[in-house]
């Protein structure tokens, strides 16, 4: 948690107003939402619209992590940036946008790619991780890391006209129970090798900044241990439950490191 004042200034309840009003959603909502700590793993066609919009809500402090630079091809569907951006880290140009939207907010970028000798220590810090990447290597240890220090994560992808969206929360079934690693071989599956429409992961950006002020204001789970499936052809969503996987060795793996 943040260390500033939990209370609101009157600019910030000026900010907020609009959510503050709502039936549901109230002072103490918006004071949580404050206080939260929040990672974003990727900051390209999904992490940058949850992270802008995530911002306007008022997150108290949101870090970036993300190698890559701005390419001319990402301008298609990655709203943060504009064609002067190309050749820049995504994740230092995201955060000065998130700054200038909101400069109530704490805002921290990384330019290195999250791995096994970054992760634990990035992500024992937060309340929340949220995952748009878009390869299966960083997913799976997003997922293990989260699941080992349980930390909350909302995971999202996108590639086509069609998006997938589902949480993992304390000893809730994880992202390896519902793709186990030892099938997933095809890594090509990825918007830069097979295409997305430029609405596609701005849409599964949405849904997944949605959840995560649900998560962080209002402590709601809607899709813990159940897989949201979007399809941008026929419109039809769908939401599938799934159960924990006995043979998952994410789970068992992150079970002995707690006990020990």
């Amino acid at each position: 948690m943040l260390e500033h004042d939990l209370e609101l200034t009157e600019s910030e309840m000026h900010l907020y107003s609009r959510q503050i009003l709502l039936d549901g959603w109230d002072i103490e909502a918006q004071e949580k939402l404050k206080l939260a700590n929040v990672l974003i793993v990727g900051c390209g066609g999904i992490g940058c619209t949850t992270a802008e919009l995530l911002a306007r809500a008022g997150v108290g402090k949101i870090s970036l992590i993300d190698a890559d630079t701005v390419e001319i091809s990402n301008l298609q569907r990655q709203i943060a940036y504009v064609a002067q951006d190309v050749g820049f880290y995504k994740s230092e140009i995201l955060a000065k946008r998130l700054q200038t939207i909101n400069p109530f907010i704490q805002v921290e970028s990384y330019t290195s790619k999250l791995d096994e000798n970054n992760a634990q220590a990035l992500i024992a810090q937060q309340d929340l991780v949220l995952d748009g990447c878009d390869n299966f290597t960083t997913r799976y240890l997003v997922n293990h890391i989260c699941t080992q220090l349980h930390i909350p994560l909302i995971s999202a992808s996108a590639i086509g006209f069609q998006g997938q969206l589902f949480m993992v929360d304390g000893d809730s079934a994880c992202y390896e129970c519902l793709f186990p690693k030892a099938q997933q071989h095809n890594e090509s599956l990825r918007c830069a090798d097979s295409g997305v429409l430029a609405t596609t992961p701005n849409v599964m950006a949405s849904l997944q900044a949605h959840h995560a002020l649900l998560y962080l204001g209002l402590a709601k789970t809607p899709l813990k241990q159940k897989l949201m499936l979007w399809d941008g052809l026929t419109m039809k969503q769908r939401i599938l439950a799934f159960e924990k996987d006995r043979d998952c060795t994410n789970c068992q793996a992150s079970h002995t490191a707690n006990a020990d």
